[in-house]
């Protein structure tokens, strides 16, 4: 019986070493998760107006920009980029001011009054010159357009692996050509979305042949992880086997929060 539980024992102390690795690295995923929860207040939440945007017609009271006065300086930076002699309905929105009626219907076409801003020529479409014409365009503000139309800031302070994905606040402007009603610069909170240049393919692959080493956690940055498989031949390879499945999945990422190429 004595020796029994001396051949059993060591067998019994290498099981539960194996299965303690298993749970540390189990455990170190779910407080990822829940650190990553705790630390988003918006996740599961779309910001109100994108809510707004999907009923019904947007309907305000009627609001008349009020002439304002221009300066030289003002009328020179417009100016410069406006075309002269082109047709009025192809100006860019800086170089127009419309009369905009916000009682429309949502994604409806609607029809305002506009004129060329002073010191911008243009004509209609029977060639002759205008001082006054009509513009059809979408019922919708700025920041109800499609994405394909403004142009946002981006930020590469925000980890964009993350369970859950985090967000930033963003400053969008829409693109010159695009009308819309509004203020054409405006705040949207998105997706942390930007690279360091790290490939996934080659972090895959460093994890399948070297990640024992932990070259793929050097690779992407990680180097105490690296560290603690180098000296740990990989967890004894099970460290080593769950890598390569959250790098194939995508859940490890680079340690500066960008993705993948």
């Amino acid at each position: 019986m004595a020796t029994s539980c001396q051949i059993w024992r060591p067998d019994r102390g290498r099981c539960f070493k194996t299965y303690g690795i298993i749970i540390v690295l189990f455990m170190d995923l779910v407080l990822q998760c829940v650190d990553g929860y705790l630390s988003s207040p918006h996740v599961g939440q779309e910001p109100p107006y994108s809510r707004d945007a999907q009923h019904g017609p947007v309907i305000t009271s009627p609001v008349v920009p009020a002439a304002a006065s221009v300066t030289p300086a003002d009328e020179e930076s417009y100016t410069a980029k406006c075309p002269s002699g082109g047709l009025c309905s192809r100006l860019p929105a800086d170089c127009i001011q419309c009369n905009y009626q916000h009682n429309c219907t949502y994604r409806k076409p609607a029809t305002f009054s506009c004129k060329p801003k002073k010191g911008v020529h243009c004509i209609g479409e029977s060639g002759h010159p205008q001082t006054n014409f009509s513009l059809s365009i979408s019922c919708q503000f700025c920041w109800q357009l499609d994405p394909s139309e403004y142009r946002c800031s981006n930020s590469t302070n925000c980890m964009t692996v993350s369970c859950p994905r985090k967000r930033y606040n963003a400053t969008c402007d829409v693109l010159d050509h695009v009308h819309c009603l509004g203020k054409r610069r405006f705040q949207k909170r998105l997706f942390c979305n930007w690279t360091g240049g790290y490939k996934w393919s080659t972090a895959l692959a460093l994890s399948i042949t070297l990640g024992g080493f932990g070259a793929d956690r050097f690779y992407l940055g990680q180097w105490r992880e690296g560290l603690g498989k180098l000296f740990s031949f990989g967890g004894l390879g099970i460290w080593t086997l769950i890598d390569v499945l959250l790098i194939g999945v995508g859940y490890v990422g680079p340690a500066d929060g960008s993705l993948y190429i």
